[in-house]
């Protein structure tokens, strides 16, 4: 193995035992060995990313586990990403991410934002308690897709009036609609008329690379 392979598998492990400390240090010194930030990102963060969450689904990681890895992959990501502007790298996609109305949960959506910029995309974090409108302002602004969380069944019924905003604002054709949280189940997801119903941020990420196919 050479040294790039090395160092790429290094940086891998880092991220995915979540030695956030370290991934800086390893990720200088891959750019140092000529490894491209893209390339990082395609061969490691990604991957890496999809390795902690196929954890999680074993229940081999729990919620922790998957944060601090996160955190490691955002450190290296910090580095990077600059790097990323300065070769007019074009993100695939654009997509707004946000806790609906009422809803103030952060853990799950956080962890959708990193992994979905981890993975090169264009990231809008819109925060918690998301109103319907502020969502139909994001569209406006050339967003691909919207992903909504809700982790209470008394806030998750502000996801159909956001489809419904969107609807009225005659925006619905042009933007792709995610939910998750732990109030909402696949049969809610179809009932609001949502295109995909994501149950964590890796299976976020799948759905995010169908939609844009």
């Amino acid at each position: 193995m050479d040294n790039t392979e090395s160092i790429k598998k290094d940086l891998e492990r880092a991220i995915i035992d979540g030695k956030m400390h370290e991934t800086p240090g390893i990720t200088q010194e891959a750019l140092d060995l000529g490894l491209a930030p893209r390339e990082l990102m395609d061969e490691v963060l990604t991957p890496a990313m999809e390795v902690v969450g196929e954890k999680f689904e074993e229940r081999e990681y729990y919620v922790p586990e998957v944060l601090v890895s996160a955190r490691a992959m955002q450190a290296c990501l910090d580095i990077i990403r600059p790097m990323l502007f300065e070769e007019n790298e074009q993100a695939e996609a654009t997509i707004a991410v946000g806790t609906v109305k009422g809803d103030i949960h952060e853990i799950g959506k956080g962890m959708v934002c990193m992994v979905l910029e981890g993975a090169g995309f264009n990231v809008i974090d819109l925060g918690v308690d998301v109103a319907p409108e502020k969502f139909v302002e994001v569209v406006q602004q050339n967003v691909d897709i919207i992903a909504m969380s809700s982790l209470m069944t008394t806030t998750r019924d502000y996801m159909g009036d956001t489809i419904l905003a969107l609807s009225e604002a005659n925006l619905r054709q042009k933007v792709k609609v995610m939910v998750g949280g732990a109030a909402v189940t696949p049969g809610f997801a179809q009932e609001i008329g949502a295109d995909a119903y994501g149950v964590d941020c890796n299976e976020a990420l799948r759905i995010v690379k169908e939609m844009i196919c």
